[in-house]
């Protein structure tokens, strides 16, 4: 994946803090008619998902592929990259493509209001 042991362990960490955080802020908002705890289990653990999410990022298989990698299905797989694509993008930095992309969007905005006035 690109990435030490431990290095993927203090990511795991990191991104389970923020997950624990989300969650806790939708259940603060949730109106619940079930009591807690009901559901399907988890298929794979925090640091499965989270190595199943940087494994599609680092290879980009399909998703077809990646589920036989991690023993889920197709839509499984998919589901649980982008769940966890979302806190990622919390908890990573941006590389420096994705900030030069946005700095020029952002210049592009600004060119176009000057010249729209």
């Amino acid at each position: 994946m690109g990435i030490s042991y431990e290095q993927f362990f203090f990511l795991v960490k990191q991104v389970e803090l923020s997950h624990k955080e989300r969650q806790a802020e939708t259940e603060r908002q949730k109106v619940r008619l079930n009591a807690r705890g009901g559901g399907r289990k988890p298929k794979l653990t925090i640091p499965e998902e989270v190595g199943l999410s940087l494994f599609y990022l680092r290879q980009m298989p399909t998703f077809e592929v990646l589920g036989m990698y991690f023993n889920v299905s197709k839509t499984e797989a998919n589901d649980t990259f982008h769940c966890w694509l979302k806190i990622l993008r919390e908890v990573l930095p941006c590389s420096l493509l994705e900030q030069v992309e946005s700095q020029e969007s952002d210049a592009a905005i600004v060119q176009r209001a000057i010249n729209g006035l």
